[in-house]
């Protein structure tokens, strides 16, 4: 069978995300929100026939995916092809330190120009693109007929959304990639078709404190 179901969660809650920091390929863990999350996305995933678990080998891909392993009894397969993109020096700003300290930089990575690499070793959109779709088409073919659980980053579900729906890199964004969302995909030889997105029913009870235990 010439299909593979996909799917695929972005990593629960960092500090960074709060701060809105460039995480990029620096490690960063999640925040006690993010491990709350982590644990719902298991608890929603609990029934689900998956056969594989694949994440990005960054810590808060991998740990997000590990709640899922570790209920399911299953391994957990790092793919160091799922990593978020590569942002070079932009990794560790702010939107606004990016805005202050290269402007004109700023400029073209919002306008999401397709060959612009941050300075310091980033990726282009271009390059990222090529990079997660191959190790996705890589992973769904050894797995026809099955499905599997990818956990990655928010730019790896941008860039599986528009490749499902066939956007076009630079198109504007109108869709969500909340931390620890199940989105759902359908692989074939001749690409990505969108099945579900941006699932946070098991989010709707927040995380439990002093006030609410």
């Amino acid at each position: 069978m010439q299909f593979t179901r996909l799917i695929a969660v972005r990593h629960g809650e960092t500090a960074w995300n709060v701060d809105t920091r460039i995480q990029g390929h620096l490690d960063i863990p999640l925040n006690e929100t993010g491990l709350w999350q982590a644990g719902r996305v298991a608890q929603a995933l609990a029934g689900e026939d998956i056969q594989a678990i694949y994440a990005s080998d960054l810590a808060r891909a991998s740990q997000t995916a590990a709640h899922v392993a570790e209920a399911k009894g299953m391994p957990l397969v790092h793919e160091i092809g799922l990593r978020e993109r590569a942002f070079g020096e932009f990794q560790g700003q702010t939107f606004q330190d990016i805005q202050h300290r290269w402007p004109d930089e700023s400029v073209l990575w919002r306008k999401r120009d397709p060959h612009f690499a941050p300075p310091g070793g980033g990726e282009s959109l271009v390059d990222f693109g090529v990079r997660i779709l191959s190790a996705v088409d890589r992973l769904a073919q050894q797995h026809q007929g099955q499905q599997i659980l990818l956990v990655a980053h928010g730019g790896v579900m941008d860039v599986l959304y528009r490749a499902a729906t066939r956007l076009d890199v630079q198109a504007p964004r109108s869709w969500h990639l909340g931390n620890a969302a199940i989105n759902r995909l359908l692989w074939t030889p001749d690409g990505l078709t969108l099945v579900g997105w941006a699932d946070t029913s098991h989010l709707d009870q927040g995380p439990r404190d002093e006030t609410t235990a």
